[in-house]
């Protein structure tokens, strides 16, 4: 299965990985982004054997997205980003939606313990 197809077919397996990991993590950043006209808050996990990122976005008007960005066996970075669907969006628990949509109005993000994401 090449990358693509696991961001694709699969992101809702990767939501639930991210997620588990952050909320077993004594801190969590959420972090606010912005890249040309585009702002986004941003909560990542990384996989550093493998050099891998996995990251859950937000975007204005609710839209959510899965990042995945990795390094092939040449050192090149590639990044694969896809949009949530309804359903992969109820994944994500409610305290982590809420405090990524505080850190995207406030543009400024926030470092806090990973079992407050749970709630």
């Amino acid at each position: 299965m090449t990358y693509e197809e696991l961001v694709k077919n699969h992101s809702g397996d990767m939501i639930e990985k991210l997620v588990t990991d952050v909320v077993s993590k004594d801190a969590v950043e959420i972090r606010f982004e912005f890249e040309e006209n585009e702002q986004w808050s941003v909560i990542s996990m990384f996989i550093y054997e493998e050099d891998k990122e996995i990251s859950l976005r937000l975007h204005s008007n609710e839209r959510y997205e899965i990042y995945f960005g990795y390094y092939d066996d040449e050192d090149e970075f590639f990044e694969i980003t896809q949009p949530l669907t309804p359903e992969e969006i109820k994944i994500i628990p409610k305290g982590l939606q809420k405090l990524m949509k505080k850190v995207l109005d406030d543009e400024q993000g926030m470092r806090l313990p990973g079992n407050f994401l749970s709630k």
